[in-house]
């Protein structure tokens, strides 16, 4: 598979210029990254000329128009359109966010689309997401437990050990986090990044999981979860909300409460 990193501090050349319908009259212009392995040329930006009064209120809205109306060659990934899947995560107007959750109306001037930072790109606005799933799979994501269930009920918790994974399962993968981090930008190959760091530390929460141990010891390590220097880009950019910072920091404290 061909990828594409997308460049820094050097030109994106000017593409094609697709004009709104005559007579429309609330237009705005999307500025769109894009890039075919298959054509051999360099990145470039398509501007395409939107009537809004014609568009729904969603950057996600925009694109599907421009690939369902305008250009057919537009390459992005979408599916459930709510908040939910993460599958549109990309960078619009600056900051990583979902283009199904971020309005149109938010930005000011022309709607300037790329995909997400620091990542191999596919194909226009699909980033490879290779390296960051085949961290997930390292940290074991899911239930690990020796004892057994109880012989007439599933693994019961108290509501304050259920509180305690709020601000984690919410967790949608989407990368934004991650790929606004600039230690994952410079050590993606060996730090685990804001996603996955905070994916690790819902597993080391929860009360019916009983390998903390193993998790916490392999997260020791000095690129693994020590790369994190407190930036805040995750918790800035992630449009579920959540504090993926605060995940890591409560790592590192049961880390050192362990070595106490």
């Amino acid at each position: 598979m061909a990828t594409f990193t997308l460049p820094r501090n050097s030109q994106i050349r000017e593409g094609k210029t697709w004009r709104a319908p005559a007579g429309a009259k609330n237009v705005r212009n999307f500025r769109i990254y894009r890039w075919d392995p298959d054509s051999g040329e360099n990145p470039r930006l398509d501007t395409y000329e939107i009537d809004l009064d014609a568009c729904g209120p969603m950057v996600l809205d925009a694109l599907i128009k421009i690939k369902n109306e305008v250009d057919s060659t537009l390459t992005f990934r979408r599916s459930c359109r709510e908040g939910i899947c993460g599958s549109c995560a990309m960078n619009i107007d600056g900051l990583n966010t979902l283009a199904c959750l971020k309005p149109i109306e938010d930005i000011k001037g022309d709607v300037r689309i790329y995909p997400l930072p620091h990542m191999p790109v596919v194909k226009d606005l699909v980033p490879d997401l290779g390296q960051v799933y085949a961290q997930y799979r390292l940290i074991e994501p899911w239930l690990k437990a020796d004892s057994p269930p109880p012989p007439d009920s599933e693994r019961l918790q108290s509501k304050q050990e259920r509180a305690r994974l709020d601000g984690l399962w919410e967790c949608i993968l989407c990368f934004c986090c991650s790929t606004a981090c600039p230690s994952y930008w410079w050590n993606g190959d060996r730090y685990l990044g804001p996603a996955i760091l905070l994916q690790a530390y819902r597993w080391i929460a929860d009360s019916r999981d009983e390998a903390t141990g193993e998790r916490l010891d392999q997260l020791d390590d000095p690129f693994r979860l020590y790369r994190c220097h407190t930036i805040m880009n995750c918790t800035r950019t992630c449009p579920k909300g959540l504090n993926p910072a605060q995940a890591i920091g409560e790592i590192k404290k049961l880390l050192v409460e362990r070595q106490g």
